[in-house]
């Protein structure tokens, strides 16, 4: 499936020009905007996989427009600029900025700049999906826990025996283990 990026420039003839090289090269241009305004707004409802943005322009400027969209979305955003200061370089860091681009942009820089931003974008969302998916275990580690402490303290069971019975439970009603841990500590911190 193509990638559906998002172009954001204030020159249309550059925006033309960046749009026409993306399609060249197979990807999907889903919206355009020539401020920042008209991008969050476009982002927000096209929700492209890719952003590729202006730093200075009309109304809002490229790296506030970022910001705003990485506070609501997780999407990657190329920056392109006609200046290299150092300034802009550090503003950027603080957004979901994936990389930056000096003009005059070629197919030879940006292609590369999008195919790279791209598959950083599709780690980092692997990575947030593994630390989500080890957060869930964790708190569900420690109800499970709780639950065996309090049977352990209440029932004056051993923590295998504890665990044990909490699991025969799960296994006999065929419901999930949090849940019975979670039943187990309503019934005890009630009392």
């Amino acid at each position: 499936m193509k990638k559906r990026i998002m172009v954001v420039e204030d020159e249309s003839i550059v925006r033309l020009d960046v749009s026409l090289m993306l399609e060249d090269a197979g990807y999907s241009v889903v919206a355009q905007a020539g401020d920042g305004e008209s991008a969050v707004e476009q982002a927000f409802a096209h929700k492209p996989d890719l952003i590729i943005m202006d730093i200075k322009m009309p109304k809002l400027n490229g790296l506030k427009a970022s910001q705003i969209i990485s506070n609501k979305m997780n999407t990657p955003i190329l920056l392109l600029t006609a200046y290299s200061q150092q300034e802009f370089i550090n503003k950027a860091k603080e957004s979901n900025i994936y990389g930056y681009l000096v003009k005059p942009i070629t197919e030879a820089s940006l292609i590369p700049a999008v195919e790279i931003a791209l598959k950083q974008a599709e780690r980092s969302n692997e990575f947030r999906e593994k630390i989500n998916s080890m957060e869930l275990k964790i708190k569900s580690r420690k109800i499970i826990e709780r639950a065996k402490g309090l049977l352990m303290d209440k029932q004056n069971l051993s923590e295998d025996t504890a665990f044990q019975k909490m699991r025969k439970i799960s296994m006999d009603k065929q419901v999930p283990l949090e849940k019975i841990a979670k039943r187990i500590i309503l019934k005890y911190e009630a009392q």
